[in-house]
């Protein structure tokens, strides 16, 4: 993706997962990334080899620079920082808390791009949080960071709607992009744009998504249900028992039913505490996600499910 265009810049890039990595696309082509800053490889897959995240593998792929410290508060690593001699800093979903002394030593500060409508949803989950709270609509700002968590004052905000059948991985990827472009306006214009400081009222926080979240209480109302399921999908993924058979769901809607809550009323409609919820794509574990249609074939369902 080309940015606007203007002056090179020197960059330090900060990020980790893959929502990250268009953004670190998109910088490359246009300004001069001088050091990528990721969390240290994971153990991942069966033999739990170490893993480097996907901004490290990218970054390497790019010939970039890349670091990994655990901490940067030592003055080894505060030192290494200042000396890039850099202009601004781009951080998005990174990993770390950034101390006083680093968001100071770039010339334009850092900038973070948040994937939530700022002040709703500050924190680590606000693509899930969004939609398992039923928003209208979500979107990217670009923000000045500060010591605070998402605290600091907002540059650029751009909105999207959140469809009725939206998905956290269908979201992500659109922000993402969205992210991309919306960072390159904010460095073209950064000496005409004016900092907004976010309100008080509406501060909401999107705490990060604990598994024991996950189990689908088929009690709670339908919209309740789909929100849960969207908004968890694909990871960690909402999940029921169908009998013994522990099923992860992916993709669903709100249809009209009226039946016990879990009980299945047709294919895999399933009855909530009011109204019912059509289950679109599922997976069983160790297999891959299937749509409705392949996963009841063949399949024996339980009359009702936990």
């Amino acid at each position: 993706m080309k940015l606007e265009k203007g002056p090179r810049m020197r960059v330090i890039f900060m990020g980790t997962p893959d929502f990250s990595v268009p953004v670190l696309d998109a910088l490359h082509q246009n300004h001069e990334v001088v050091a990528v800053y990721s969390q240290p490889p994971r153990p991942a897959g069966r033999g739990q080899a170490l893993r480097p995240s996907p901004v490290q593998a990218r970054a390497e792929a790019l010939g970039l620079t890349v670091r990994h410290p655990t901490s940067l508060r030592t003055s080894e690593a505060l030192a290494e920082f200042a000396a890039l001699q850099a202009d601004v800093a781009v951080v998005v979903a990174y990993g770390l808390i950034l101390p006083q002394a680093i968001l100071d030593a770039p010339r334009l500060g850092c900038l973070n791009i948040h994937a939530s409508l700022l002040p709703r949803w500050r924190g680590a989950a606000p693509i899930h949080r969004a939609i398992m709270a039923g928003d209208a609509e979500t979107g990217i700002c670009i923000m000045q960071m500060e010591a605070g968590l998402d605290t600091g004052p907002v540059l650029l905000r751009q909105s999207v709607a959140i469809g009725s059948e939206d998905t956290t991985g269908d979201l992500h990827d659109h922000l993402s992009s969205m992210g991309a472009a919306l960072i390159g306006q904010a460095l073209e214009r950064l000496a005409n744009l004016t900092p907004v400081p976010q309100p008080d009222a509406g501060v909401t926080y999107a705490a990060k998504i604990d598994k024991a979240e996950a189990r689908v209480d088929w009690s709670r109302p339908a919209v309740e249900v789909d929100r849960l399921i969207r908004g968890l999908s694909p990871f960690p993924g909402a999940w029921c028992l169908f009998g013994a058979d522990r099923v992860k769901l992916l993709k669903s809607r709100v249809v009209a039913g009226l039946g016990q809550p879990g009980q299945v009323l047709s294919g895999l409609t399933i009855a909530c505490g009011e109204g019912a919820v059509e289950i679109l794509t599922a997976q069983r574990e160790g297999k891959r996600p299937q749509a409705q249609a392949d996963f009841l074939r063949g399949a024996h369902l339980p009359a009702r499910i936990d």
